[in-house]
């Protein structure tokens, strides 16, 4: 079973950047496909992006294209999500999450087996 913690959150202008990263231990996340996702008050929790286990396919929702990159670094058990050009509707709780095998759609929380307990992201205008 695999633990994850996520950091890098805080409070940031509108066009501004953040780092998010999801420690993960008790397992390698070399075996793990890697999702991070974020929910706001009073909303369902939603996809944002994922990455596959080898790194080599990653998805994104539409609104964060061009703005956002997820990453791994499986040396260092660790997945990133570089979030640039901040917008307020970013704001939001964001979580990671990770799933050995996909059993159907890669954008549905309810694929993913293992959660971190967030980290929140506040963009303000």
């Amino acid at each position: 079973q695999v633990q994850l913690v996520e950091s890098g959150g805080g409070l940031v202008q509108a066009g501004g950047s953040l780092r998010l990263s999801c420690a993960a231990s008790g397992h390698t996340i070399s075996s793990y496909h890697m999702g991070w996702f974020r929910q706001a008050p009073g909303k369902e929790r939603e996809f944002v992006a994922r990455i596959t286990k080898s790194g080599d396919t990653t998805d994104y929702r539409d609104s964060v294209k061009g703005r956002f990159t997820i990453s791994r670094d499986n040396a260092k058990n660790t997945v990133y999500l570089q979030m640039t050009g901040l917008k307020p509707e970013d704001t939001a709780v964001y979580f990671c999450a990770a799933v050995r095998l996909y059993r159907g759609t890669y954008y549905s929380p309810r694929e993913y087996d293992y959660w971190g307990q967030g980290t929140q992201v506040t963009v303000s205008s």
